[in-house]
C-alpha cells in the first residue's frame, strides 16, 4: 500500500503553525492579564517581588524559546512545553494572589483549551492531572479543616469540576472538528471509485517530491498506464463491470508499488504513478510487474471470467525531460506507442 508522507507533513506543519501563532497570542495575553492584575488589583508588597519575578522569567522563556527558534519547523512536543511552562506560571502567580481564591484562579482554563484543541486526550489528561496536583497544593490544609475532610474535598471538587468539563467537551469538539476537515481533505484529494489520489492530490504530493529530486539530483520516474478494454467491457457487461475492473487494476498498481511511491487515477481509464528514486531501468522493471499482475488477475463478475490487460508508458528524470509536466507528457506518449504496438505491455520514451 502506498502512503502520503510529503503531503501530511505539509499539512501538518500548516496546522502546527498556525496552532503555534495562536499559543504566542495566548502567552502574551497571559503576561498582561498578570501585569493588569499586579497594577490595578495592588497585591500584598511581599508579593509584588514574586509576582514581578514570575513574569520576568515567563517573558524570557516565551521570547526564547518561540522566537529564537522562529524559522525552524513546529511540533507537538513544543507546543507541549509551553503549556507546561504556562501551567507553572498560572501556579506561580496563584500561590501568590490568594491561592484558591485569587481572581486569577481561572487562567488555568488557557492551558486546558490550548491543550485539549492542539495536543489531543492524553495529553489534555495528563495536565488535567498537573491542575488537580496544583489545587491540592494552592488549597487551604490546614490542621483544621483536615485534607481529607468532606468540606476541603468538596470545595476542591466544586472549583475543579468546571476545568474538568471545559477539557472534556473542548477535546471532543475539537476531535469532531478534526475529523471532518480530515474528511474534507480525503475527499477532495482522493478518487471516490478506486481510493487512489485525483489529480488535485497528485499534483500537491508530486510537485514537492519532483523538486526534491531535482535539488538533489536523484533520478525519478513517471508510469502512465490505461486500461486496455475498459470500454469493451462497459459495452458488454455494463458500467459496475467497468467500474469494478477499474478497482481491480488500481488494486494492482498498488499492490506492485513500494510505499514511498505515488499513484493516482488520471481520469477515465488512465492511471499515473510517481516513482521516486526509480531509474528508467527501475521503472520498466515496475511497470513489467504491474502488467503481470493485472494479466494474471482477471475479474470475476457475474459468474463470468473478464480477462484485462494495460499498457504503460514510461519516462524519467532527468533523461527525459527537466520538468515533470515534460516527463509526464512524454509517459503518455510512450503509453499510446505502447498500445499502438499491440497493447499489454510497457514502453520507454525515446525521442
Amino acid at each position: 500500500m502506498y502512503s502520503k508522507p510529503a503531503e501530511i507533513l505539509s499539512i501538518e506543519q500548516e496546522e502546527l503553525r498556525g496552532t503555534a501563532r495562536t499559543v504566542a497570542e495566548i502567552e502574551w495575553l497571559l503576561l498582561i492579564l498578570v501585569l493588569l492584575y499586579q497594577m490595578f488589583e495592588g497585591p500584598l508588597a511581599e508579593d509584588q517581588a514574586a509576582i514581578s519575578a514570575g513574569l520576568f522569567f515567563y517573558a524570557a522563556f516565551v521570547l526564547g524559546f518561540r522566537y529564537t527558534n522562529f524559522y525552524k519547523p513546529e511540533s507537538r512536543w513544543k507546543i507541549a512545553t509551553e503549556t507546561f511552562v504556562m501551567l507553572l506560571f498560572i501556579t506561580w502567580v496563584l500561590w501568590s494572589t490568594g491561592k484558591l481564591a485569587s481572581p486569577l484562579l481561572n487562567a488555568y482554563l488557557l492551558v486546558i483549551i490550548t491543550s485539549a484543541l492542539t495536543l489531543g486526550k492524553l495529553t489534555t489528561m495528563f495536565e488535567m492531572a498537573l491542575i488537580a496536583a496544583c489545587f491540592v497544593l494552592l488549597g487551604d490544609g490546614s490542621p483544621s479543616s483536615g485534607l481529607l475532610s468532606f468540606a476541603y474535598i468538596g470545595g476542591l471538587v466544586a472549583q475543579y469540576a468546571p476545568m474538568l468539563l471545559v477539557a472534556y467537551v473542548t477535546t471532543m469538539f475539537s476531535a469532531d472538528i478534526r475529523f471532518g476537515l480530515n474528511r474534507a481533505r480525503l475527499l477532495s484529494e482522493t478518487d471516490d471509485l478506486t481510493g487512489l489520489y485525483n489529480m488535485r492530490g497528485f499534483t500537491i504530493v508530486v510537485s514537492r517530491l519532483f523538486d526534491q529530486a531535482v535539488r538533489y539530483n536523484r533520478p525519478a520516474s513517471i508510469l502512465m498506464i490505461d486500461s486496455d478494454n475498459l470500454k469493451a467491457v462497459n459495452d458488454l457487461h455494463g458500467h459496475e463491470a467497468g467500474n469494478r475492473l477499474l478497482k481491480l487494476v488500481a488494486k494492482c498498481i498498488e499492490t506492485e508499488l513500494r510505499h514511498t511511491d505515488v499513484p493516482a487515477r488520471y481520469g477515465g481509464d488512465e492511471f499515473v504513478a510517481l516513482l521516486p528514486e526509480a531509474s528508467s531501468a527501475r521503472a520498466l522493471e515496475v511497470a513489467q510487474r504491474i502488467i503481470t499482475a493485472v494479466a494474471t488477475t482477471p475479474l470475476q463478475f457475474e459468474g463470468k471470467r473478464i480477462e484485462t490487460s494495460v499498457s504503460i508508458g514510461v519516462a524519467s528524470y532527468p533523461d527525459d525531460g527537466r520538468s515533470i509536466d515534460a516527463i509526464q507528457g512524454r509517459a503518455d506518449r510512450a503509453m499510446y506507442l505502447a498500445k499502438e504496438q499491440g497493447r499489454n505491455r510497457a514502453v520507454k520514451f525515446a525521442a
